[in-house]
Protein backbone atom coordinates (compact mmCIF):
# COMPACT_ATOMS: atom_id res chain seq x y z
CA UNK A 1 0.00 0.00 0.00
CA UNK A 2 1.23 3.49 -0.80
CA UNK A 3 0.27 6.50 1.32
CA UNK A 4 -2.09 7.61 -1.46
CA UNK A 5 -4.19 4.46 -1.07
CA UNK A 6 -5.44 5.56 2.35
CA UNK A 7 -8.13 8.23 2.49
CA UNK A 8 -6.61 10.26 5.28
CA UNK A 9 -9.73 12.37 5.82
CA UNK A 10 -12.05 9.38 6.25
CA UNK A 11 -9.51 7.56 8.40
CA UNK A 12 -9.01 10.58 10.64
CA UNK A 13 -12.79 10.98 11.03
CA UNK A 14 -13.34 7.32 11.93
CA UNK A 15 -10.50 7.31 14.46
CA UNK A 16 -11.71 10.59 15.96
CA UNK A 17 -15.24 9.18 16.14
CA UNK A 18 -13.91 6.05 17.84
CA UNK A 19 -12.24 8.24 20.46
CA UNK A 20 -15.51 10.14 20.98
CA UNK A 21 -17.42 6.88 21.47
CA UNK A 22 -14.76 5.60 23.84
CA UNK A 23 -15.29 8.78 25.93
CA UNK A 24 -18.96 7.84 26.23
CA UNK A 25 -18.16 4.99 28.63
CA UNK A 26 -16.46 7.27 31.22
CA UNK A 27 -19.34 9.69 30.54
CA UNK A 28 -21.78 6.91 31.31
CA UNK A 29 -19.83 6.17 34.50
CA UNK A 30 -20.38 9.78 35.60
CA UNK A 31 -24.04 9.71 34.54
CA UNK A 32 -24.77 6.46 36.38
CA UNK A 33 -22.48 7.35 39.29
CA UNK A 34 -24.36 10.56 39.97
CA UNK A 35 -27.73 8.82 39.82
CA UNK A 36 -27.03 6.34 42.63
CA UNK A 37 -26.58 7.02 46.34
CA UNK A 38 -23.22 8.09 47.72
CA UNK A 39 -22.46 4.64 49.06
CA UNK A 40 -22.59 3.07 45.58
CA UNK A 41 -21.07 5.67 43.26
CA UNK A 42 -17.62 4.03 42.95
CA UNK A 43 -19.14 0.61 42.32
CA UNK A 44 -21.31 2.07 39.56
CA UNK A 45 -18.32 3.70 37.91
CA UNK A 46 -16.22 0.55 38.26
CA UNK A 47 -18.88 -1.46 36.44
CA UNK A 48 -18.41 0.80 33.41
CA UNK A 49 -14.63 0.84 33.64
CA UNK A 50 -14.38 -2.94 33.84
CA UNK A 51 -16.62 -3.22 30.79
CA UNK A 52 -14.12 -0.98 29.01
CA UNK A 53 -11.22 -3.15 30.11
CA UNK A 54 -12.68 -6.62 29.57
CA UNK A 55 -14.47 -6.07 26.28
CA UNK A 56 -11.38 -4.39 24.79
CA UNK A 57 -9.41 -7.58 25.34
CA UNK A 58 -12.18 -9.92 24.19
CA UNK A 59 -12.73 -7.87 21.03
CA UNK A 60 -9.11 -8.24 19.94
CA UNK A 61 -8.88 -11.92 20.84
CA UNK A 62 -12.05 -13.19 19.16
CA UNK A 63 -14.94 -10.73 19.43
CA UNK A 64 -14.24 -8.88 16.21
CA UNK A 65 -13.95 -12.18 14.40
CA UNK A 66 -17.28 -13.42 15.76
CA UNK A 67 -18.95 -10.18 14.70
CA UNK A 68 -17.27 -9.53 11.35
CA UNK A 69 -15.73 -12.80 10.27
CA UNK A 70 -17.18 -14.73 7.34
CA UNK A 71 -20.59 -16.10 8.24
CA UNK A 72 -20.68 -19.74 9.33
CA UNK A 73 -24.21 -20.24 7.96
CA UNK A 74 -27.70 -18.70 8.13
CA UNK A 75 -26.29 -15.28 8.96
CA UNK A 76 -25.99 -16.11 12.67
CA UNK A 77 -22.29 -16.01 13.55
CA UNK A 78 -18.99 -14.92 12.09
CA UNK A 79 -16.04 -17.30 12.04
CA UNK A 80 -14.51 -16.88 15.53
CA UNK A 81 -11.01 -17.92 14.44
CA UNK A 82 -10.79 -16.06 11.12
CA UNK A 83 -9.39 -12.89 12.68
CA UNK A 84 -8.19 -14.44 15.93
CA UNK A 85 -6.00 -11.91 17.69
CA UNK A 86 -6.30 -9.68 14.61
CA UNK A 87 -3.07 -11.20 13.33
CA UNK A 88 -4.30 -11.26 9.73
CA UNK A 89 -5.31 -7.59 9.82
CA UNK A 90 -2.00 -6.07 10.87
CA UNK A 91 -0.54 -5.63 7.39
CA UNK A 92 -1.62 -2.93 4.95
CA UNK A 93 -4.34 -4.28 2.68
CA UNK A 94 -4.69 -1.47 0.16
CA UNK A 95 -8.06 -0.28 1.48
CA UNK A 96 -8.91 3.40 1.72
CA UNK A 97 -9.95 2.84 5.35
CA UNK A 98 -7.45 0.69 7.27
CA UNK A 99 -9.00 -2.45 8.73
CA UNK A 100 -7.79 -1.61 12.22
CA UNK A 101 -9.61 1.74 12.11
CA UNK A 102 -12.87 -0.14 11.65
CA UNK A 103 -11.86 -2.66 14.32
CA UNK A 104 -11.29 0.14 16.82
CA UNK A 105 -14.51 1.93 15.93
CA UNK A 106 -16.63 -1.18 16.40
CA UNK A 107 -14.80 -2.11 19.62
CA UNK A 108 -16.11 0.92 21.48
CA UNK A 109 -19.67 0.06 20.43
CA UNK A 110 -19.30 -3.32 22.09
CA UNK A 111 -17.91 -1.69 25.22
CA UNK A 112 -20.67 0.87 25.71
CA UNK A 113 -23.38 -1.74 25.11
CA UNK A 114 -22.15 -3.89 27.98
CA UNK A 115 -21.66 -0.88 30.25
CA UNK A 116 -25.24 0.31 29.66
CA UNK A 117 -26.66 -2.87 31.19
CA UNK A 118 -25.12 -2.18 34.59
CA UNK A 119 -27.59 0.62 35.35
CA UNK A 120 -30.42 -1.89 35.73
CA UNK A 121 -28.77 -3.59 38.72
CA UNK A 122 -27.21 -0.68 40.60
CA UNK A 123 -26.49 -1.15 44.32
CA UNK A 124 -26.99 -4.92 44.46
CA UNK A 125 -24.72 -6.99 42.18
CA UNK A 126 -21.58 -8.81 43.26
CA UNK A 127 -18.70 -7.17 41.47
CA UNK A 128 -16.80 -10.36 40.67
CA UNK A 129 -19.95 -11.91 39.23
CA UNK A 130 -20.49 -8.80 37.12
CA UNK A 131 -17.03 -9.22 35.60
CA UNK A 132 -17.77 -12.85 34.74
CA UNK A 133 -21.13 -11.78 33.32
CA UNK A 134 -19.36 -9.34 31.00
CA UNK A 135 -17.25 -12.12 29.50
CA UNK A 136 -20.17 -14.48 28.98
CA UNK A 137 -22.71 -11.92 27.77
CA UNK A 138 -20.38 -10.23 25.31
CA UNK A 139 -19.44 -13.63 23.86
CA UNK A 140 -22.88 -15.24 23.78
CA UNK A 141 -25.06 -12.22 23.04
CA UNK A 142 -23.35 -9.08 21.80
CA UNK A 143 -20.82 -10.48 19.35
CA UNK A 144 -23.41 -12.62 17.49
CA UNK A 145 -26.04 -9.85 17.48
CA UNK A 146 -23.47 -7.36 16.15
CA UNK A 147 -22.84 -9.84 13.33
CA UNK A 148 -26.58 -9.96 12.55
CA UNK A 149 -26.98 -6.18 12.45
CA UNK A 150 -23.67 -4.58 11.44
CA UNK A 151 -21.95 -7.12 9.19
CA UNK A 152 -22.91 -6.42 5.58
CA UNK A 153 -22.10 -8.86 2.80
CA UNK A 154 -19.60 -7.81 0.15
CA UNK A 155 -17.57 -9.45 -2.58
CA UNK A 156 -16.25 -12.70 -1.11
CA UNK A 157 -17.75 -12.04 2.32
CA UNK A 158 -21.11 -13.11 3.78
CA UNK A 159 -22.56 -11.14 6.69
CA UNK A 160 -25.43 -11.29 9.15
CA UNK A 161 -29.10 -12.04 8.53
CA UNK A 162 -30.72 -8.82 9.80
CA UNK A 163 -28.47 -6.61 7.69
CA UNK A 164 -28.62 -8.74 4.55
CA UNK A 165 -31.57 -11.15 4.44
CA UNK A 166 -34.12 -9.17 6.48
CA UNK A 167 -32.73 -5.80 5.41
CA UNK A 168 -33.97 -4.00 8.50
CA UNK A 169 -32.24 -0.65 8.84
CA UNK A 170 -30.16 0.13 11.92
CA UNK A 171 -27.65 2.83 11.16
CA UNK A 172 -25.73 2.89 14.44
CA UNK A 173 -27.21 0.41 16.89
CA UNK A 174 -30.86 0.80 17.85
CA UNK A 175 -31.18 -2.98 17.92
CA UNK A 176 -27.63 -4.22 18.48
CA UNK A 177 -26.86 -1.69 21.20
CA UNK A 178 -29.98 -0.26 22.83
CA UNK A 179 -32.70 -2.90 22.48
CA UNK A 180 -30.02 -5.47 23.21
CA UNK A 181 -28.83 -3.72 26.37
CA UNK A 182 -32.35 -2.78 27.49
CA UNK A 183 -33.66 -6.33 27.20
CA UNK A 184 -30.61 -7.62 29.04
CA UNK A 185 -31.13 -5.04 31.77
CA UNK A 186 -34.73 -6.16 32.21
CA UNK A 187 -33.66 -9.79 32.55
CA UNK A 188 -31.00 -8.95 35.15
CA UNK A 189 -33.40 -6.79 37.15
CA UNK A 190 -35.88 -9.66 37.29
CA UNK A 191 -33.32 -12.29 38.25
CA UNK A 192 -31.60 -10.21 40.93
CA UNK A 193 -34.83 -8.71 42.27
CA UNK A 194 -35.41 -5.31 43.85
CA UNK A 195 -33.03 -3.61 46.24
CA UNK A 196 -33.77 -4.45 49.86
CA UNK A 197 -34.86 -0.89 50.63
CA UNK A 198 -36.30 0.02 47.23
CA UNK A 199 -39.79 0.83 48.43
CA UNK A 200 -38.97 2.73 51.61
CA UNK A 201 -35.66 4.53 51.02
CA UNK A 202 -34.66 7.71 49.25
CA UNK A 203 -33.10 6.70 45.93
CA UNK A 204 -32.79 10.15 44.44
CA UNK A 205 -29.51 10.92 42.61
CA UNK A 206 -26.84 11.90 45.11
CA UNK A 207 -25.07 14.31 42.73
CA UNK A 208 -27.07 15.96 39.96
CA UNK A 209 -24.15 18.02 38.57
CA UNK A 210 -22.35 14.70 38.01
CA UNK A 211 -25.42 13.34 36.19
CA UNK A 212 -25.66 16.37 33.94
CA UNK A 213 -21.93 16.33 33.20
CA UNK A 214 -22.23 12.67 32.24
CA UNK A 215 -25.23 13.40 30.02
CA UNK A 216 -23.31 16.19 28.34
CA UNK A 217 -20.36 13.89 27.64
CA UNK A 218 -22.73 11.27 26.25
CA UNK A 219 -24.30 13.84 23.90
CA UNK A 220 -20.82 14.99 22.84
CA UNK A 221 -19.55 11.47 22.27
CA UNK A 222 -22.72 10.45 20.44
CA UNK A 223 -21.77 12.60 17.46
CA UNK A 224 -18.98 10.09 16.96
CA UNK A 225 -21.41 7.23 17.60
CA UNK A 226 -23.82 8.31 14.85
CA UNK A 227 -21.90 10.50 12.42
CA UNK A 228 -18.88 8.21 12.69
CA UNK A 229 -21.03 5.31 11.51
CA UNK A 230 -20.95 6.85 8.03
CA UNK A 231 -17.32 5.58 8.01
CA UNK A 232 -16.43 8.60 5.88
CA UNK A 233 -16.21 12.36 6.21
CA UNK A 234 -19.07 12.92 3.79
CA UNK A 235 -22.66 14.12 3.44
CA UNK A 236 -24.03 11.15 5.39
CA UNK A 237 -21.84 12.06 8.34
CA UNK A 238 -23.02 15.68 8.20
CA UNK A 239 -26.65 14.60 7.82
CA UNK A 240 -26.53 12.28 10.83
CA UNK A 241 -24.67 14.90 12.88
CA UNK A 242 -27.51 17.38 12.42
CA UNK A 243 -30.13 14.71 13.19
CA UNK A 244 -28.28 13.74 16.34
CA UNK A 245 -28.34 17.34 17.52
CA UNK A 246 -31.94 18.22 16.75
CA UNK A 247 -33.61 14.94 17.74
CA UNK A 248 -31.92 15.05 21.13
CA UNK A 249 -32.99 18.64 21.70
CA UNK A 250 -36.59 17.74 20.86
CA UNK A 251 -36.48 14.76 23.22
CA UNK A 252 -35.33 16.95 26.10
CA UNK A 253 -38.30 19.24 25.50
CA UNK A 254 -40.70 16.31 25.22
CA UNK A 255 -39.48 14.84 28.51
CA UNK A 256 -39.48 18.15 30.37
CA UNK A 257 -42.99 19.16 29.37
CA UNK A 258 -44.29 15.68 30.18
CA UNK A 259 -42.80 16.05 33.65
CA UNK A 260 -44.23 19.53 34.00
CA UNK A 261 -47.74 18.38 33.13
CA UNK A 262 -47.55 15.24 35.27
CA UNK A 263 -45.51 16.38 38.27
CA UNK A 264 -45.46 20.16 38.14
CA UNK A 265 -41.70 20.58 37.68
CA UNK A 266 -39.01 20.75 35.00
CA UNK A 267 -36.35 18.59 36.66
CA UNK A 268 -32.62 18.43 35.87
CA UNK A 269 -32.78 14.64 35.94
CA UNK A 270 -35.56 14.86 33.37
CA UNK A 271 -33.38 17.04 31.14
CA UNK A 272 -30.45 14.62 31.43
CA UNK A 273 -32.68 11.59 30.84
CA UNK A 274 -34.29 13.32 27.86
CA UNK A 275 -30.85 13.76 26.35
CA UNK A 276 -30.21 10.02 26.50
CA UNK A 277 -33.71 9.14 25.26
CA UNK A 278 -33.28 11.32 22.19
CA UNK A 279 -29.81 9.98 21.46
CA UNK A 280 -31.07 6.41 21.73
CA UNK A 281 -34.05 7.05 19.47
CA UNK A 282 -32.11 8.72 16.66
CA UNK A 283 -29.32 6.13 16.66
CA UNK A 284 -30.98 3.61 14.29
CA UNK A 285 -32.74 6.30 12.22
CA UNK A 286 -29.99 8.91 11.89
CA UNK A 287 -29.51 8.39 8.14
CA UNK A 288 -33.11 7.63 7.20
CA UNK A 289 -35.28 10.46 8.63
CA UNK A 290 -35.14 14.15 7.79
CA UNK A 291 -34.23 16.72 10.46
CA UNK A 292 -37.92 17.63 10.74
CA UNK A 293 -38.70 13.93 11.10
CA UNK A 294 -35.98 13.85 13.75
CA UNK A 295 -37.77 16.56 15.71
CA UNK A 296 -40.99 14.54 15.62
CA UNK A 297 -39.10 11.40 16.63
CA UNK A 298 -37.39 13.21 19.50
CA UNK A 299 -40.62 14.61 20.89
CA UNK A 300 -42.30 11.20 20.80
CA UNK A 301 -39.28 9.47 22.35
CA UNK A 302 -39.05 12.06 25.13
CA UNK A 303 -42.71 11.65 26.06
CA UNK A 304 -42.83 7.85 25.82
CA UNK A 305 -39.57 7.23 27.66
CA UNK A 306 -40.61 9.64 30.42
CA UNK A 307 -43.87 7.75 30.86
CA UNK A 308 -42.12 4.36 30.62
CA UNK A 309 -39.69 4.95 33.47
CA UNK A 310 -42.59 5.46 35.86
CA UNK A 311 -44.03 2.04 35.10
CA UNK A 312 -41.31 0.25 37.05
CA UNK A 313 -42.94 1.26 40.32
CA UNK A 314 -46.34 -0.03 39.20
CA UNK A 315 -44.88 -3.25 37.82
CA UNK A 316 -42.52 -3.82 40.73
CA UNK A 317 -39.40 -4.11 38.58
CA UNK A 318 -36.40 -2.34 40.12
CA UNK A 319 -34.71 -1.13 36.95
CA UNK A 320 -32.50 1.09 39.08
CA UNK A 321 -31.30 3.68 36.55
CA UNK A 322 -34.01 3.28 33.89
CA UNK A 323 -32.12 1.18 31.37
CA UNK A 324 -35.38 -0.45 30.26
CA UNK A 325 -37.43 2.73 30.16
CA UNK A 326 -34.83 4.69 28.21
CA UNK A 327 -32.78 2.23 26.16
CA UNK A 328 -35.27 -0.54 25.44
CA UNK A 329 -38.22 1.79 24.88
CA UNK A 330 -36.13 4.43 23.11
CA UNK A 331 -34.50 1.81 20.92
CA UNK A 332 -37.87 0.38 19.95
CA UNK A 333 -39.27 3.84 19.18
CA UNK A 334 -36.32 4.74 16.97
CA UNK A 335 -36.20 1.40 15.19
CA UNK A 336 -39.92 1.36 14.41
CA UNK A 337 -39.90 5.05 13.44
CA UNK A 338 -37.80 4.17 10.40
CA UNK A 339 -40.76 2.25 9.02
CA UNK A 340 -42.94 5.33 9.52
CA UNK A 341 -40.78 8.44 9.08
CA UNK A 342 -38.01 7.38 6.69
CA UNK A 343 -37.75 9.49 3.55
CA UNK A 344 -35.85 8.80 0.36
CA UNK A 345 -34.47 12.34 0.61
CA UNK A 346 -32.24 11.03 3.42
CA UNK A 347 -29.03 9.10 2.67
CA UNK A 348 -30.65 5.69 3.34
CA UNK A 349 -33.02 6.33 0.42
CA UNK A 350 -36.01 4.48 1.90
CA UNK A 351 -39.59 5.72 2.24
CA UNK A 352 -41.55 4.80 5.36
CA UNK A 353 -45.30 4.50 5.67
CA UNK A 354 -45.88 8.24 6.10
CA UNK A 355 -43.94 8.92 2.89
CA UNK A 356 -45.78 6.41 0.74
CA UNK A 357 -43.53 3.45 1.35
CA UNK A 358 -46.22 1.13 2.68
CA UNK A 359 -45.86 -1.33 5.54
CA UNK A 360 -42.97 -3.37 4.15
CA UNK A 361 -40.12 -1.58 5.90
CA UNK A 362 -42.12 -1.24 9.11
CA UNK A 363 -42.56 -5.00 9.17
CA UNK A 364 -38.84 -5.55 8.66
CA UNK A 365 -38.02 -3.12 11.46
CA UNK A 366 -40.50 -4.75 13.84
CA UNK A 367 -39.23 -8.27 13.19
CA UNK A 368 -35.60 -7.30 13.70
CA UNK A 369 -36.41 -5.46 16.92
CA UNK A 370 -38.52 -8.28 18.37
CA UNK A 371 -35.98 -10.99 17.59
CA UNK A 372 -33.11 -9.07 19.21
CA UNK A 373 -35.30 -8.29 22.23
CA UNK A 374 -36.37 -11.91 22.74
CA UNK A 375 -32.92 -13.40 22.17
CA UNK A 376 -31.17 -10.90 24.43
CA UNK A 377 -33.73 -11.25 27.22
CA UNK A 378 -33.76 -15.04 27.08
CA UNK A 379 -30.01 -15.50 26.89
CA UNK A 380 -29.37 -12.94 29.62
CA UNK A 381 -31.93 -14.53 31.93
CA UNK A 382 -30.22 -17.91 31.52
CA UNK A 383 -26.76 -16.46 32.11
CA UNK A 384 -27.87 -14.54 35.19
CA UNK A 385 -29.72 -17.53 36.65
CA UNK A 386 -26.66 -19.74 36.13
CA UNK A 387 -24.43 -17.25 37.91
CA UNK A 388 -26.93 -16.75 40.73
CA UNK A 389 -27.32 -20.50 41.31
CA UNK A 390 -23.57 -21.21 41.23
CA UNK A 391 -21.31 -18.42 42.50
CA UNK A 392 -24.08 -15.96 43.38
CA UNK A 393 -24.87 -12.73 41.55
CA UNK A 394 -26.94 -10.81 44.10
CA UNK A 395 -25.00 -9.01 46.83
CA UNK A 396 -25.65 -9.87 50.45
CA UNK A 397 -28.31 -7.68 52.14
CA UNK A 398 -25.85 -6.22 54.63
CA UNK A 399 -23.53 -5.23 51.77
CA UNK A 400 -26.41 -3.42 50.09
CA UNK A 401 -27.34 -1.55 53.24
CA UNK A 402 -23.83 -0.54 54.29
CA UNK A 403 -22.79 0.18 50.71
CA UNK A 404 -21.28 -1.81 47.86
CA UNK A 405 -18.42 0.69 47.57
CA UNK A 406 -17.06 -0.40 50.93
CA UNK A 407 -18.03 -4.06 50.55
CA UNK A 408 -16.46 -4.68 47.13
CA UNK A 409 -13.89 -1.92 46.68
CA UNK A 410 -12.78 -0.98 50.19
CA UNK A 411 -13.31 2.67 49.31
CA UNK A 412 -15.77 5.52 49.63
CA UNK A 413 -16.31 8.31 47.13
CA UNK A 414 -16.35 11.16 49.64
CA UNK A 415 -14.71 12.10 52.92
CA UNK A 416 -17.59 11.54 55.34
CA UNK A 417 -16.69 14.47 57.58
CA UNK A 418 -16.55 16.87 54.66
CA UNK A 419 -19.78 15.45 53.30
CA UNK A 420 -21.47 16.35 56.57
CA UNK A 421 -23.24 13.05 57.08
CA UNK A 422 -22.47 9.35 57.24
CA UNK A 423 -23.50 6.59 54.91
CA UNK A 424 -25.66 5.21 57.70
CA UNK A 425 -27.75 8.38 57.62
CA UNK A 426 -28.93 7.60 54.08
CA UNK A 427 -32.08 5.62 53.56
CA UNK A 428 -34.86 7.71 55.05
CA UNK A 429 -37.63 9.07 52.93
CA UNK A 430 -39.82 8.07 50.03
CA UNK A 431 -38.63 6.34 46.87
CA UNK A 432 -38.61 9.33 44.51
CA UNK A 433 -36.89 9.24 41.14
CA UNK A 434 -36.22 12.91 40.71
Amino acid sequence: MTPLDVNSGDTAWVLTSAALVMLMTPGLALFYGGMVRRKAVLNMMMMSFTALAIVSVLWVLYGYSMAFGDDLGLGLLGNPVQHLGLTDLLADDGASLPALAFVGFQAVFAIITVALISGAIADRARFGSWMIFIVIWATVVYFPVAHWVFDFSSDGHTGGWIANQLQALDFAGGTAVHINAGAAGLALALVLGARVDWRNADHRPHNMPLVMLGAGLLWFGWFGFNAGSALAADNTAAFTWVNTLVTTGAAVLGWLFTERIRDGHFTPLGAASGVVAGLVAITPAANSVSPVGGIALGLVAGVLCCLAVGLKYRLGVDDSLDVVGVHLVGGLVGTLAIGLLATDAAPAGINGLFYGGGFDQLGRQALGAVVVLVVSFGATWLIAMALQKTIGFRAQPDHELTGVDTAFHGSTAYDEELAGRTVAEEGAGPAIRS
